[in-house]
């Protein structure tokens, strides 16, 4: 397992997180048993967040880790805030932002929070009042760190004005089968179907300007949910790339699909959802592998993806 400093904070983190969005559905013992797996095979960064399972999935995990004996101090806990599904908004509100951390507090059994993220953005956003909350969480010891999800460039430059923390992370969904972060820049001033618009002010190149780490989420499926491309008929030119450089490397299609984005020198985290021990552990054992620039590229255009 390769750690990282994540957004240069500090924070040793491994390459790997394991997200914590489906623990809602396990038992305390299952949920012992994958946190324990992860751990054994060098993860030791978790990401949760407050909506997830309706909170369930937070409660969960604390009581698979107390099974564990695991120690807090080794490990490092994200959550996220800012989405209210009940009432269809996002609310990065001064109150939400802490009445959401206290809530995960509580959940995780936890006195403090390694990162808290600001769940996807929201346009209603007074940076003064997140300002206002990241200072109150953090003298007060009940998070250390703080990052988003899903914003552009312009949408971090702004909050970055007013906040006095350094956003370390950026979660961005990032697989094989969804690449637009590095699209547009293989088609700079190029009329391609669309492949040269820059959608999100270059979030790839801000990140590595600045030091922040993007955390690549979804990275086995397609589109917005749409379900996994590994082993679908419908990405058959890729599946098959996928298994003849596998074969090189003597591992599955699911690791080799972590490894492609691990080897990019923008030194990404991969959040991993699946709750299946056995394939967390097969993930996770062969993440420092790095592909060459050859196989990078046949992968890229396995999928589709045209270079000019």
């Amino acid at each position: 397992m390769i750690h990282l400093d994540l957004g240069k904070s500090g924070l040793t983190a491994s390459n790997i997180s394991l997200g914590c969005m489906r623990m809602a559905g396990l038992t305390e013992i299952e949920a012992a048993k994958i946190i324990k797996v992860a751990y054994e095979n060098g993860i030791n960064f978790f990401e949760h967040a407050d909506i997830y399972g309706g909170g369930t999935s937070e409660s969960i995990f604390a009581a698979g880790l107390k099974e564990t004996g695991i120690k807090r101090e080794d490990i490092l806990l994200q959550t996220k805030c800012g989405i209210r599904p009940a009432e269809g908004v996002f609310d990065f509100s001064e109150t939400h932002i802490i009445a959401s951390v206290e809530g995960s507090l509580k959940r995780l059994n936890t006195e403090y929070i390694d990162v808290l993220a600001l769940h996807r953005p929201d346009t209603l956003m007074n940076p003064e009042e997140v300002a206002s909350a990241f200072d109150k969480l953090q003298s007060s010891g009940k998070v250390h760190h703080f990052g988003v999800s899903n914003q552009n460039v312009a949408q971090m430059k702004l909050l970055a004005k007013y906040v006095n923390q350094k956003l370390i992370v950026n979660q961005l969904q990032f697989s094989i089968a969804h690449t637009p972060i590095i699209d547009h820049g293989f088609n700079v001033n190029m009329k391609r179907d669309g492949m040269s618009n820059d959608r999100d002010g270059g979030i790839l190149e801000y990140t590595r300007l600045h030091d922040i780490t993007i955390q690549a989420w979804s990275p086995y499926q397609f589109g917005f949910f749409e379900g996994t491309f590994i082993d679908n008929p419908e990405f058959s030119e890729l599946n098959a790339k996928l298994e003849e450089i596998g074969n090189r490397y003597g591992i599955s299609k699911t690791a080799l699909a972590t490894v492609w984005i691990l080897t990019h020198p923008a030194n990404m985290q991969v959040i991993i959802g699946t709750m299946n021990p056995t394939r967390v552990a097969d993930i996770a054992s062969h993440s420092a592998i790095e592909l060459t620039r050859q196989e990078w590229y046949e992968i890229y255009r396995a999928a589709g993806n045209v270079l000019p």
